[in-house]
């Protein structure tokens, strides 16, 4: 008989979890595109991925905790997406502009994205980690630029954007804001933390387009964008 390293045999067993997981996460995903979310039943999911009930759960305990793991997913990759451009930003608060124009953008183009990612972003504490993480950075580096009266600190910026930002994709979702909101609603963010007014007329007129995958559709109206000035 031939001997199977047990090394490798634990790394078949991890690949194939993986293999599992994201079955499930992308069965989900396709069916909160074509029903409501509440609609969704874990006996949906299994019969979308084609697998045992039992493995599901197996891998969640819950359709609560998948439905997080479809929004974090959902999240990652419009954070991913716009890392090569904010990388190339100098100036934190124009990062954090153009982060938060990706989000709205991503929202205005797609409501159930935007109702999905505000509602569980609230519901499940990891859901954005490595978003929420590189957000912080360029908070930290701005409240390091502010000057010594500023009441805003790092921790207490991160809590303001994403609070505000929510709020924003969560009103997008429902039809209360649209395109003609987007400047407004990235002013308000900026305000927030302390971005003066000289400034963020500055980091308004710079924000670079938005990104293939997050603008929306043709015919929509949209707000002004201007790529960086060199």
């Amino acid at each position: 008989m031939a001997n199977i390293d047990p090394i490798r045999r634990a790394e078949i067993g991890r690949e194939k979890r993986a293999r599992t997981r994201a079955q499930l996460i992308a069965a989900a995903n396709a069916l909160f595109a074509r029903q409501a979310v509440e609609s969704v039943t874990v006996d949906d999911v299994v019969r979308e991925a084609e697998v045992a009930k039992g493995t599901f759960y197996v891998h969640f305990k819950d359709l609560r905790e998948l439905t997080a793991a479809v929004a974090d997913e959902l999240v990652s990759a419009i954070d991913d997406l716009f890392q090569p451009v904010r990388l190339s930003i100098d100036e934190p608060a124009l990062r954090i502009a153009y982060g938060c124009s990706c989000f709205i953008d991503r929202a205005l183009a797609d409501a159930r994205w935007a109702a999905l990612t505000a509602r569980m972003t609230v519901a499940a504490a990891n859901v954005g980690e490595v978003a929420r993480r590189r957000l912080f950075e360029d908070i930290r580096q701005h409240v390091k630029r502010l000057p010594a009266t500023s009441s805003i600190n790092p921790e207490l910026g991160l809590e303001v954007v994403v609070g505000i930002q929510l709020q924003v994709l969560g009103a997008i979702a429902e039809g209360r804001l649209t395109s003609r909101d987007r400047e407004g609603a990235i002013a308000a963010i900026l305000r927030a933390i302390d971005v003066d007014a000289r400034q963020l007329k500055s980091v308004l007129a710079r924000l670079p387009e938005p990104l293939q995958g997050t603008e929306a559709p043709k015919g929509r109206a949209r707000g002004r964008l201007r790529r960086p000035r060199a």
